[in-house]
């Protein structure tokens, strides 16, 4: 079974997306620390997704923890520069609805 962690308000509706493909998902608020991540099973997560970019900083914390954990960006903001090469997915929710994206990351 896949694994997600949503961290952020998820206001465009990805995390319920996911759930509806079958995907287990937690739910974190913003700001993530290495103690929530944690506890939400980031160690062993097949995806971490980020709906608040003001929380860009989740990403390389995430990554760090899990190395293998694909990165997914869901908001309307531009990724910062020095996330950029740490997400492995960023998508603007006015291009893809979240039902497109979910099914796509459980493809």
């Amino acid at each position: 079974m896949t694994t997600a962690i949503v961290a952020g308000d998820d206001a465009d509706g990805l995390g319920s997306a996911l759930e509806a493909e079958g995907v287990e998902t937690t739910y974190i608020d913003t700001p993530a620390s290495a103690d929530s991540m944690d506890e939400a099973g980031l160690a062993s997560a097949d995806l971490f997704v980020l709906t608040n970019l003001d929380d860009a900083t989740a990403i390389p914390l995430a990554k760090e923890l899990n190395p293998d954990v694909r990165v997914v960006v869901y908001a309307h903001d531009t990724l910062p520069e020095f996330a950029k090469g740490q997400a492995d997915l960023a998508v603007d929710p006015n291009l893809l609805g979240p039902d497109v994206v979910a099914e796509e990351l459980v493809a």
